[in-house]
């Protein structure tokens, strides 16, 4: 005697009730992308050109140096520590590139390694007084926002340009027909997403800046890591001023990487990062980085004055530091 089987139900199709409760979640979890969203729906409306291949490919270059710096010191806040000196640093790798590559015709690499060499002392001097010496972050970076800024001034006091088409390499080249600026944000976008998720090290960041106390009794050593970020986020500062130095042919000690501080910090917090530490992720920074790109692309297109584009831009950080204190709310 047979027995009628019924088809089993396949399981691994998604229901549509259950695909919109996972759109709603993911939208719960990064407000930020339906607000870019609709302000590119809008921009392009408006402007009629903001989704032309040329104007992206603008909008990519410039959010790439932004990208390049705000992954590290993303990674720093969530750590609970704060870099505010990556302006003056990027200053400071710009010129120290420059520098090397015009006035001392050294090779490009030998260029960048410079600046690199540069950045990464800075860093290193950070760390060492807030996570060895104790020192608040906050007063500490703050003097070597000014004090770097005032040693590139001495150093190099008239603008340094013609840097040479080997370095106009670093910001001006393509890789596999996109942007070298672009594909090294990639990596450094990729590089961070994977230290987090799949390194020790990675959770230990988190560990840091939820409980130091804590990880500190778990055996967590809870100044080598943050030192390490302070390092590497000023290595990441010094390459985005050598490629702004590439793209621009030019570096003046007293303008570049003006405000860039209060910019890369306004993209962290915009993409979901606390700023007491403890949360964060490198998917939400990216899009801190595009909202940030967009805005101030869209606004120029509109020939929108520059203060308007400052008040937009301090609007978009105090947006950013309620996004991070009300965004874990919505989520639960």
């Amino acid at each position: 005697m047979t027995t009628a089987t019924t088809a089993p139900t396949n399981r691994l199709t998604p229901r549509p009730r259950a695909l919109a409760a996972g759109g709603l979640n993911s939208v719960r979890r990064n407000p930020l992308l339906v607000v870019l969203a609709l302000m590119v729906l809008v921009f392009q409306l408006t402007t009629g050109s903001f989704l032309d291949p040329g104007n992206l490919s603008g909008i990519a270059i410039d959010a790439a140096t932004l990208a390049i710096v705000a992954v590290p010191l993303a990674l720093l806040v969530i750590s609970g520590y704060l870099d505010l000196s990556v302006g003056s640093t990027l200053a400071v790798g710009g010129l120290v590139a420059g520098w090397l590559a015009g006035q001392q015709h050294q090779p490009p690499l030998v260029a960048v390694l410079g600046a690199l060499a540069v950045g990464a002392a800075v860093g290193a001097v950070n760390g060492i007084l807030c996570c060895y010496l104790g020192l608040s972050a906050f007063i500490v970076t703050l003097g070597m926002l000014t004090a770097v800024r005032g040693l590139a001034q001495q150093l190099f006091p008239l603008p340094l340009s013609s840097f040479g088409s080997g370095f106009a390499w670093l910001g001006g080249s393509r890789i596999a027909g996109i942007d070298a600026p672009v594909v090294i944000a990639a990596l450094v976008l990729v590089a961070g997403a994977l230290f987090l998720a799949l390194t020790p090290a990675g959770r230990h960041v988190f560990a840091i800046g939820v409980n130091r106390e804590a990880a500190y009794l778990s055996g967590i050593n809870i100044r080598r890591t943050p030192f390490a970020l302070f390092v590497v986020t000023g290595v990441a500062a010094a390459l985005a001023g050598a490629i702004k130095a590439s793209v621009l042919d030019s570096v003046v000690a007293g303008t570049s990487g003006a405000g860039f501080e209060l910019t890369v910090l306004t993209a962290v917090l915009l993409g979901g990062v606390a700023l007491t530490g403890g949360s964060g992720s490198v998917f939400g920074v990216l899009l801190g980085v595009l909202f940030l790109g967009c805005l101030q692309n869209g606004l120029t297109l509109l020939s929108v004055p520059t203060f308007w584009q400052q008040m937009a831009q301090g609007t978009a950080l105090v947006a950013g530091a309620a996004l991070a204190y009300f965004g874990p709310r919505l989520t639960r």
